[in-house]
């Protein structure tokens, strides 16, 4: 029991990934589904953050690291920055996946005058 109280924030991305899969899966509307992509999105990119954290660590900064004085560095002692800098990249893409699906929704509401997708395919018939 211990171990799961102590994970509490994966149990918390955990279900943000179920609630956005259910939308996306679950749901017939296209924005209610691509509100569920981006909720399932976000859950993903504070996984990741998350895994990028580390306690009593310090920014991967080495000063003073030329000439003898050098000492050995410690990769334990500093927090990795490439998680974090990656999801920046990653909500870049989220953006404008985003954007581009708006649109996309906005031109099939305007051809079949629906947002429902068993009414879009009855359209097409």
């Amino acid at each position: 029991m211990e171990l799961i109280l102590s994970k509490y924030n994966y149990w918390i991305y955990i279900v943000l990934m179920m609630i956005g899969f259910y939308a996306m899966i679950g749901k017939r509307n296209l924005v209610k589904k691509l509100v569920g992509m981006n909720i399932f999105q976000t859950a993903i990119i504070l996984y990741f953050i998350s895994t990028g954290a580390k306690r009593g660590a310090t920014i991967p900064i080495v000063e003073h690291g030329h000439g003898e004085a050098m000492q050995a560095i410690h990769a334990a002692h500093y927090a990795n920055p490439l998680p974090h800098v990656l999801m920046l990249t990653t909500i870049v893409v989220m953006v404008s996946t985003f954007g581009v699906a708006l649109a996309l929704i906005i031109m099939i509401y305007r051809r079949y005058r629906t947002l429902e997708e068993d009414e879009i395919l009855e359209l097409r018939k």
